[in-house]
């Protein structure tokens, strides 16, 4: 808990308010204006995006190499009215309205049934010492989401949330600053939604009614406010903001599966008996990753010479028997001058490391011990390090995990009770020709060299999709990367809050994310590792993971029936693919969250505005997870329509609350009615074998799903080489009609099609295929 008494008091800024509009030029996307020397512009991107920016000092700043939007100039003009009145400044498009008011100047919002939204206070924009600032009215009934990485609950009314990114190890609810810096959240009551991005990597802060009850206030360090506007429901404004800042790439299939991490699996020996009990035990599992003890010394892009002899022929073997490796590289290059490291030895001739003001290398303790960091803001630097990874790629790594890129690092040795530090806020970052400050750099800091990791394995292995995760990262990282929470605990509260921690990420544009399972920190109990790996099965990154000098957390440690458990929730993983592969196809091609908050399909029903331990995994399955200890049974939320049970096919009907059974083998999950749900057999890794039987399970109801398919390893999609089939069911009375009504893509594969009705009256159908 933060501590209050005996703080010493702090003096209300003085701030400068924006002055009257004095002048205004038109142009063919919007407006800019002079207000009594600041520089004020609005501009219509599309028709449900705004942009607005507000220079204290006059002039804007130029768009910089780094930046994480899409550049004004690419979007389609779009028609825009704009109406001047005595009072205000109208611009008009298809979808909203935006009023910028002459006396005082301020901006609203409104729908076009003249609802208002993002709607100024009196306070309107400012700016003072501490920054510059905007505030805008809460609505009535109006909760808050997104806000990239964060702890707790899945509404943020009432509190803060800080953009900047720190090794939050130890987190708990309470934790503002997270390893993610996001500063996009969603705005939802009901019949209206939007969003707000604020395009500012300085430090910022989001105050949703902390400070002042019915106003919420952005805050940035930077030297202009500069914010996006997104109107529509929540499916929309991922679709446009993810238009914005970029959308995921699509992943191999493998990365789907199941992945096995422990700090660390030490040496040759002890990887290849993992593996060996995976496939002995029958427990499917793709990837096995290796942690910091595969380098010798710790030193970045080496191998240890004993305990990883030969990695070629054990990452071949691997291969063999279906695992893929994923290794981590953390960004600290073990200081050591003459020691014939090429690694430092290049980027010290090359002076790519990051530097203080006064010259001198900067330094920090990381696990090698002294060590200097890169400057990822350059491209050059990017380049460089990106070339390195070919000591992973030539012995057949086939994905980068970047850890510890916050930048993380010490005042002294780990283990010598050293302080967490960070880069000075004046150190130089960036090119010659577009330097700036760590202040500016330093939110970016995992993002760039994340970036620097996918492009790199793109380069080096262009025949292969590759896997990439960070630890850290910045708006727009799913364009370079999947996210996981960081160092969670093995406590039944992280099990609890990975829901809303993980539908905030994907309400914030970030669909690839998972937490550790069984908690990274701690000993799990096998109660609490069944139930999190139930949960586990619907994260879109499914990893197991623990710490060095905790129990290990395999799903064969603790006894027969929780291994059973595992086996039975990874197994339901595995024959989901066909849907969960579909999932990830539309996050990469329209940005929608692949694990979704209730609210997400549900805006207007007040009831799913709180509601943090229901998900949906896609359209159609919502999991009601058990996250206490000996707990048997829970409360569920049914909304709108019809339900079935996914373990006995009851029917239920909402909107209602019903009390589901969950003794440790089961986890409430159910279906939507009208819902398809692809299925294919159980394999022990995603490639054992060509998919020769399809099953389409449907529920009786109205419904449509698209299911996408490619190689599932190449880049083969991206020339044509991939397949779409829509799928629609239609009830009428006792018949159920499926047909396929769209096919496209040129990917072909022959198999058996299996259609299954799932419902417990099923005999009561009749079933027609066209």
């Amino acid at each position: 808990m933060p501590q209050y008494f005996g703080q010493l008091p702090i003096t209300d800024q003085a701030w400068t308010s924006l002055g009257l509009v004095q002048s205004l030029e038109q142009n063919e996307r919007g407006i800019c204006c002079d207000c009594e020397g600041a520089r004020l512009s609005i501009t219509v991107l599309a028709p449900n995006l705004i942009r607005v920016r507000l220079a204290p000092t006059g002039e804007f700043v130029a768009r910089r190499s780094w930046s994480v939007t899409r550049e004004d100039a690419e979007w389609a003009i779009v028609p825009v009215q704009i109406e001047e009145g005595e009072e205000a400044i109208v611009l008009k498009t298809e979808q909203i309205s935006v009023y910028l008011y002459r006396h005082p100047c301020r901006i609203a919002c409104f729908d076009q049934s003249g609802r208002a939204f993002a709607e100024d206070t009196h306070l309107g924009m400012a700016w003072s010492a501490s920054g510059v600032s905007a505030w805008k009215r809460i609505e009535s009934d109006e909760h808050f989401y997104g806000f990239g990485e964060r702890t707790g609950l899945l509404d943020k009314l009432a509190e803060r949330k800080t953009n900047w990114t720190v090794d939050a190890l130890d987190y708990n609810s309470q934790t503002d600053e997270m390893y993610q810096a996001i500063p996009f959240f969603m705005a939802l009551r009901p019949q209206l939604s939007y969003g707000i991005f604020l395009n500012s990597s300085f430090w910022s802060q989001f105050d949703l009614g902390a400070s002042q009850l019915g106003t919420w206030q952005m805050l940035t360090r930077g030297t202009e406010l500069d914010y996006y506007i997104v109107y529509g429901e929540p499916a929309q404004i991922l679709a446009t903001s993810t238009e914005l800042t970029g959308r995921m790439p699509l992943p191999p299939k493998w990365s789907l599966g199941y992945h096995q991490c422990r700090w660390s699996y030490k040496s040759e020996a002890i990887v290849r008996e993992l593996a060996q009990n995976f496939r002995q035990r029958r427990i499917p599992c793709d990837v096995i990753h290796f942690d910091i003890d595969y380098m010798q010394g710790y030193r970045v892009f080496t191998w240890h010479q004993q305990r990883f002899l030969n990695p070629k022929a054990l990452i071949s073997d691997l291969k063999e028997d279906g695992f893929k490796v994923v290794t981590i590289v953390d960004p600290g290059v073990k200081y050591e001058p003459e020691a014939n490291y090429p690694i430092f030895d290049q980027g010290l001739e090359q002076d790519y490391f990051v530097r203080k003001a006064d010259g001198a290398l900067l330094h920090g303790y990381v696990w090698p011990d002294r060590a200097v960091f890169p400057d990822f803001l350059r491209s050059d630097v990017r380049q460089w390090w990106g070339d390195q990874h070919q000591a992973l790629t030539d012995v057949g790594v086939a994905g980068v995990w970047n850890d510890m890129n916050e930048p993380a690092l010490d005042d002294r040795p780990f283990g010598d009770d050293g302080i967490k530090i960070s880069f000075p806020l004046d150190a130089p970052q960036g090119s010659a020709d577009e330097r700036t400050t760590h202040a500016e750099a330093h939110n970016l800091y995992g993002l760039s060299m994340a970036r620097s990791s996918y492009e790199a394995m793109k380069r080096l292995r262009p025949g292969e999709r590759s896997f990439i995760l960070t630890r850290s990262g910045f708006a727009g990282i799913q364009r370079w990367s999947s996210v996981w929470m960081g160092d969670n605990q093995s406590l039944w509260d992280h099990l609890e809050m990975s829901l809303p921690m993980l539908c905030n990420m994907g309400l914030s544009g970030v669909p690839f994310v998972g937490c550790d399972i069984g908690g990274f920190a701690g000993n799990a109990t096998a109660e609490l590792f069944a139930r999190w790996m139930q949960v586990g099965m619907l994260y879109p990154l499914m990893r197991g993971h623990s710490a060095m000098n905790t129990a290990r957390h395999e799903p064969w440690v603790f006894g027969d029936r929780v291994e059973r458990i595992c086996r039975e929730y990874i197994e339901l993983r595995y024959r989901l693919l066909p849907y969960l592969y579909s999932l990830f196809w539309e996050a990469s091609t329209t940005g929608a969250p692949i694990l979704r908050p209730i609210l997400y399909h549900y805006p207007n029903d007040p009831q799913t505005y709180t509601l943090y331990d229901q998900v949906f995994l896609g359209p159609f399955l919502m999991a009601a997870p058990i996250y206490r200890p000996g707990v048997e049974h829970r409360a569920v939320y049914l909304p709108e329509g019809v339900w079935y049970d996914w373990w006995t096919h009851q029917r239920y009907e909402g909107a209602t609350h019903i009390l589901a059974h969950a003794p440790l083998e089961r986890m409430p999950l159910y279906v939507k009615a009208g819902a398809i749900i692809p299925m294919q057999p159980v394999m022990q890794f995603v490639d054992e074998q060509p998919l020769t039987e399809l099953t389409l399970n449907i529920y009786p109801g109205d419904g449509e799903f698209t299911l996408y398919e490619d190689d599932g390893y190449s880049y083969e999609y991206q020339m044509g080489e991939w397949s779409t089939t829509t799928y629609r069911t239609q009830q009428n009375n006792q018949q159920i009609m499926l047909e396929t009504i769209d096919r496209q893509g040129n990917w072909a594969l022959q198999r058996k099609l299996i259609v299954e009705l799932m419902s417990a009256e099923a005999e009561q159908f009749t079933l027609i295929t066209k």
